[in-house]
C-alpha cells in the first residue's frame, strides 16, 4: 500500500471515528507505522470528521516531524510508546467512545466474559489507571497491560485500539463501544450472564481455527483469571498450576459450588412444600 493510500486510510477512519460520535471538535488521534523508524501521524487542532491527506504529519520515533505542514497531537508520546514496545501493532487509535468511556469514568474493566465476538477477538478490556494527559503518564499505565490486551480502557480519559493497520485499529474501537453498550444494558436489566470457562475454551478454539490474530488475554483453561488475582490491582498472575494464576481445579470449584447452590435451593423447595402442606391438611 503506498504513503498516500495509507493517508487515505487515515482520513477515512477520522470520518467514521467523528460520525460515529466517538470523538467531539478536535478530539481523538490516528497513527499509522510505515516502517522502524517513520510514523504517519493526525494533526492536533483539526476535527478528524474533516481531515484531508494533506493534513497527515510525518514523525520519526523520537516524535520529530519529518513532513506536513501541522503539528502533531500532543498524545503522539502514547502511540510512540505502544509501537516501541509491542513491534506487531502498525496502527493505533484513540477516541472517546461514549459508553466506553463511561466504563473508564466509573472505574470499570470490560472484564466479563458475556459475548463471544468479543472473547474471540479481543478477550477482556482492562482499565488503565490515569494518567495526565500529554505527559508519560499515560503511556506507562497502558504498557502494563500492553502485551496481553489489543484495547484498552483509560481512566477517566477514553479509549485507546491497537491493530495491523487503521481499519484493524478502528474496527476494535468499534466492537468495544458496541460491547459496552451491551454490558451497560444488561446490568441496567440486572444480570449479565458471563460463559463458563468450558464455553469459553471452545470460543477460543474458534477463534484458533478462524486465525484471529492480535493479543488476546482469555484463560483458556478457566476463562476467568484474567487479571482477576483477588488483590483488585488489575494484574494478571502467573503462580497457579496452569500458568494462568489460577488453580488445576479451578473448574472443578466452580461446579461443586454451583451444586452445593442446587442442593441448598432444592432443599428449602422441599421444606417449603411440607409446610404448606401440613398447613393445608388443617
Amino acid at each position: 500500500m503506498s504513503e498516500y493510500q495509507i493517508k487515505q486510510d487515515m482520513v477515512e477512519v477520522g470520518r467514521r471515528i467523528y460520525q460515529q460520535g466517538f470523538v467531539a471538535s478536535n478530539d481523538g488521534n490516528i497513527s499509522v507505522r510505515l516502517n522502524e523508524n517513520e510514523v504517519l501521524t493526525t494533526p492536533t487542532g483539526v476535527s478528524k470528521g474533516y481531515m484531508t491527506p494533506d493534513m497527515i504529519i510525518k514523525v520519526n520515533m523520537k516524535g520529530e516531524v519529518l513532513s506536513g505542514k501541522l503539528k502533531p497531537s500532543t498524545e503522539l508520546k502514547m502511540h510512540l510508546d505502544v509501537y516501541k514496545h509491542r513491534p506487531d501493532v502498525r496502527s493505533v487509535v484513540h477516541a472517546h467512545p461514549p459508553t466506553a468511556t463511561g466504563f473508564a469514568v466509573a472505574g470499570i474493566p470490560l472484564d466479563r466474559y458475556v459475548l463471544p465476538e468479543i472473547i474471540i477477538s479481543l478477550g477482556t478490556i482492562p482499565l488503565a489507571p490515569y494518567g495526565t494527559p500529554s505527559t508519560e503518564e499515560i503511556p506507562l499505565a497502558v504498557r502494563e497491560y500492553l502485551q496481553d490486551h489489543d484495547a484498552f480502557l483509560l481512566a477517566n480519559h477514553g479509549a485507546l485500539t491497537v491493530g495491523s493497520d487503521a481499519f484493524n485499529a478502528y474496527y476494535k474501537m468499534e466492537s468495544m463501544e458496541i460491547f459496552a453498550k451491551i454490558s451497560l444494558t444488561a446490568r441496567l436489566l440486572g444480570n449479565e450472564r458471563e460463559l463458563s470457562g468450558q464455553q469459553i475454551g471452545k470460543l477460543m478454539e474458534v477463534r484458533e481455527k478462524l486465525g484471529v490474530t492480535g493479543k488476546n488475554s482469555t484463560c483458556v483453561n478457566c476463562g476467568e483469571c484474567t487479571y482477576k488475582d483477588g488483590t483488585g490491582t488489575g494484574k494478571v498472575t502467573a503462580s497457579g498450576s496452569n500458568g494462568c494464576g489460577c488453580d488445576s481445579n479451578h473448574e472443578t470449584k466452580k461446579a461443586a459450588e454451583e451444586e452445593f447452590d442446587e442442593a441448598a435451593v432444592s432443599d428449602l423447595v422441599s421444606r417449603v412444600t411440607q409446610a404448606v402442606l401440613a398447613k393445608m391438611r388443617g
